[in-house]
């Protein structure tokens, strides 16, 4: 047999290699210890299980896109607009000028909430930002403005799509072709490095919750194995009449909306408090149905016969449709029903900036109007039939997921009407952790019934997707509006002002560029190149999915090594075993008869 040796200079490179790797691992734990609210997450995740430190989880995680947004808007808006100024002949910067003519005799305190009077002269809408000195071919106010909300929104496309990919690949890997028995959950789940004693209870919490949840899946996947041909019809069948109840409601919930966006639109002339109502008459009833078929859909789940965990993703689901859609719909009725008036961009601003700020107010009041008197009633008359009724509170993941992807929706589908939508959802999203945790710790009890949170933080992460592919149609449905119909839908205010789209200031760079620049920029944009492009990705797509069914087949093919492996040793250790059963039978056979001739050897002496 041929010894291979290993030299000096390969052992001290794999060497290097493993303490590489071990510093970036004590340098990563190091650096999560570091992250905001850690120990929080810590305290959640052992009361009421991994499930609800998801929701946080996904909630930080909106913290930090958004403050890559707000970078961003400083960087490609404010910054210029602040240095340069809003016109040639201002010699001061445009906030500054603008501070002084801000606050006028007819603003009010309403004006924060309707998003008019101050605000609508403020940098808050897309109306205050106006070609300044800053006018180069290339580099001028339009065309910064642009670079900023397409860069927002691709690194915005990068962060989710690389989030969702990890989630998936962790979920894949912890699906059906991975599963931990429970004597390793039982026998191999204790840190013995723990010394203090809360720690020591969060861990009890955390192997706790974690049998349970494994617990919870062994009994449904029983019950559903057990299942006759007869229930498997019978709950077919009631599964397709409760998914026809589920279209008829949210057709329902559509007519509500668009009656109620037509009725905001009409009635004018009222005084203050009556045109308030008018003017959140949409966000309002886009939050009733938010509120109210969520938990419908959370009852007609419950009849499906699901696991836990299917249940709640089939919530989420079709309670993001609801919100998705209905936004949408909004949208929809927005850009079409709304009269050509000057700077008709700072309405539709207007318009996400109260789905905005009225989301956060639904929060607010949800919190300490509902939750917590509901607490204080389970506490100070925990017999009474009020305390009954009202039951105990549970922290509702899909609701409040949904809360936050329809928030961060609408960031960025109004960023572009209003660039500090960013910082507002920072701001709110920072307050609406700390309301959420008041209403965890303070209000809610732990659920009885665990799920696995895997599969429920990539759908948290694909429907963040969906609503950032909506924010991109809908700003593509805009620039499709300015494009076809140039002088309807001229603007009036804002960067691309006086006849200017967004097409022709990026014609007027593109023309100002050196000779091969404007002929390679239009190839590329024409269609003589589209089709090139298809080909080589549908080339590069049929490579990726070969080789992934080639790694596949290789795997099935290392599984049944595997297998035939196992089954090889097994045959190995029973012919072993049964080589040494018959040694020794042989050897006791062997000694039986030595005794026996000993014995005729040696006869019995005779006195």
């Amino acid at each position: 047999m041929q010894i291979s040796n290993i030299g000096f200079w390969e052992s001290w490179r794999q060497s290097q290699s493993i303490t590489r790797k071990r510093v970036w691992v004590q340098m990563g734990g190091a650096l999560s210890s570091l992250l905001p609210w850690q120990h929080i997450l810590h305290a959640i995740e052992g009361k009421f299980g991994v499930g609800v430190k998801a929701y946080f989880v996904f909630l930080r995680y909106l913290v930090y896109l958004n403050l890559l947004n707000c970078t961003l808007t400083s960087g490609f808006i404010l910054g210029p607009t602040a240095f340069y100024g809003r016109s040639i002949s201002s010699g001061e910067s445009a906030i500054m000028r603008d501070s002084k003519h801000l606050f006028g005799g007819n603003d009010s305190v309403l004006d924060f909430f309707l998003g008019t009077g101050y605000l609508e002269r403020s940098p808050v809408f897309i109306g205050f930002y106006t070609r300044g000195s800053l006018d180069l071919p290339c580099l001028n106010t339009p065309l910064l403005y642009l670079a900023g909300i397409l860069t927002m929104i691709l690194l915005s496309l990068i962060m989710v799509v690389r989030r969702t990919i990890v989630g998936y690949k962790h979920t894949w890997m912890l699906g059906k072709r991975y599963s931990a028995n429970m004597s390793y959950k039982i026998f191999c789940g204790w840190d013995f490095t723990i010394q203090d004693p809360a720690s020591a209870t969060l861990k009890h919490s955390f192997i706790r919750n974690d049998l349970k949840l494994f617990l919870e899946e062994q009994n449904f996947s029983m019950r559903e194995a057990q299942r006759t041909l007869g229930q498997r019809v019978r709950l077919y069948l009631l599964r397709v009449i409760l998914n026809l109840i589920v279209v008829s409601l949210l057709g329902g919930a559509f007519c509500l909306i668009y009656f109620a966006t037509i009725t905001s639109q009409s009635m004018i002339g009222w005084n203050w408090l009556v045109r308030l109502v008018l003017q959140y008459l949409p966000p309002m009833s886009i939050t009733f149905v938010n509120l109210i078929l969520p938990h419908i859909f959370r009852k007609i789940s419950s009849f499906e016969d699901y696991s836990f965990t299917t249940q709640v993703n089939a919530t989420l689901v079709r309670s993001i449709f609801l919100k998705l859609a209905s936004l949408g719909m909004y949208l929809f009725f927005v850009l079409t029903t709304t009269k050509r008036h000057q700077c008709m961009e700072n309405r539709f601003g207007r318009e996400m900036y109260k789905l905005c700020i009225f989301n956060f107010l639904a929060t607010f009041c949800n919190a300490f109007l509902l939750n917590y008197p509901r607490k204080l009633v389970q506490e100070k008359f925990p017999t009474s039939f009020l305390a009954w009724v009202l039951g105990k509170q549970r922290f509702l993941i899909p609701f409040n997921v949904l809360d936050l992807v329809y928030s961060q929706t609408v960031s960025w589908v109004g960023v572009y009407y209003c660039p500090l939508l960013p910082l507002i959802g920072t701001v709110t999203l920072i307050a609406t952790f700390y309301i959420q945790k008041f209403v965890v710790m303070r209000c809610c009890v732990a659920e009885q019934r665990m799920f696995r949170a895997s599969s429920s933080s990539v759908l948290f992460h694909f429907m963040l997707l969906l609503g950032l592919l909506m924010a991109a149609v809908t700003l593509g449905y805009s620039f499709h509006l300015q494009n076809i119909e140039p002088d309807i839908n001229m603007s009036s205010c804002g960067p691309f002002q006086n006849g200017k789209t967004v097409f022709n200031v990026t014609k007027v760079c593109v023309e100002s560029l050196p000779s091969p620049a404007p002929a390679t920029l239009y190839y590329l944009s024409s269609e003589a190149f589209a089709l090139p492009l298809i080909l080589a990705e549908i080339i590069i797509l049929t490579s990726y999915v070969s080789r992934g069914r080639a790694n596949q087949k290789a795997i099935e093919r290392l599984k049944d090594m595997l297998v035939m492996s196992s089954s090889d040793k097994r045959f190995l250790v029973k012919q072993h075993a049964t080589m040494l059963r018959c040694r020794s039978k042989n050897r006791t056979k062997v000694h039986s008869a030595a005794v026996v001739e000993d014995n005729w050897q040696d006869p019995p002496s005779t006195h």
